[in-house]
């Protein structure tokens, strides 16, 4: 028996919740899993996992010995790379998740520099803006916006970028330039909506201590930043959006005009987040170091 395997194996279909999705993770069969779990049942003596038709669970022994295994495995990986070195060690599958218009426009056209840094990586980049469940899903970290709610996860910012309000030129010429939050009433917007709450949000403007939250009745609400621009663009309302380098382009081809100027509307951190665990294997420390020294 492979005991490295099979403890790998389990902890996976642990934090899984079956054997198809570790297996999908590992890059094995099903039966591999299987066989490699019920090995490491066999070796321990105790049964780890509850099986039915439907789902998974850990037992009270497979409860007990998860978390003996989870921590033996990362000695085990800070072992190798203490011995590889830092460089030599950042090799095999990173599962990473981004916004879907951080990684068209920002990750995707810096990749080539990160890969001739790492050649023996292999990245797996997922692109969303929902709620990722990073141990259950075997995802090593991802790239958000706004605050971290989950304090189980470590944070380290990547930039803040200024909330702006703007509109297509389309758009203005149909219904006039707001000069004032108050003329917001007459306009239209195209919202944005939380991928995890489904809240839509108001617009916010602060000046002179005076902050203001207003509600602008929306054609169209999106959680994806790529739609929520390309329906600004269209001229489908006005939009608050964070001003990234995707913005600015578009700002500088009128496709999107900025307005109420004077209006402060805050900012938002785009942030990293990987798991709090003892210790941070090379693969994830050499990404994230990466998109931070880029920022």
């Amino acid at each position: 028996m492979d005991l490295h395997r099979a403890m790998e194996s389990f902890a996976r279909v642990a934090r899984l919740g079956g054997f198809t999705p570790a297996a999908r993770a590992l890059g094995v069969s099903n039966a591999t899993v299987t066989t490699l779990v019920q090995q490491l049942e066999a070796h321990l003596g105790v049964t780890l996992l509850h099986r039915t038709t439907r789902r998974v669970t850990l037992t009270t022994d497979g409860a007990a010995a998860l978390e003996r295994v989870e921590r033996l495995l990362a000695d085990t990986a800070e072992l190798r790379d203490s011995i590889h070195g830092a460089t030599k060690a950042v090799r095999g599958r990173l599962r990473v998740d981004v916004p879907a218009a951080f990684g068209r426009h920002i990750l995707a056209p810096a990749l080539p520099v990160f890969f001739q840094r790492y050649p023996e990586l292999q990245l797996e980049l997922g692109s969303s803006d929902r709620p990722v469940d990073l141990l259950r899903e075997g995802v090593d970290c991802v790239v958000r916006g706004g605050a971290a709610l989950d304090e189980s996860l470590v944070v380290r910012k990547l930039k803040t970028l200024p909330v702006i309000t703007c509109a297509a030129p389309s758009y203005l010429r149909r219904h006039g330039t707001p000069r004032s939050p108050a003329d917001l009433s007459r306009h239209r917007a195209v919202n944005f909506f939380s991928p995890r709450t489904g809240e839509v949000y108001a617009l916010d403007f602060e000046r002179d201590g005076e902050a203001l939250e207003v509600p602008v009745t929306h054609a169209v609400a999106c959680n994806d930043a790529d739609t929520f621009l390309a329906c600004g663009v269209a001229g489908l309302g006005l939009l608050q959006t964070p001003r990234s380098g995707y913005v600015d382009r578009l700002l500088r081809e009128r496709k999107l005009v900025r307005v109420l100027a004077d209006w402060d509307s805050g900012n938002l951190p785009l942030v990293v987040l990987y798991p709090r665990t003892r210790h941070l294997s090379a693969r994830v420390r050499a990404f994230v170091d990466w998109l931070v020294s880029r920022a």
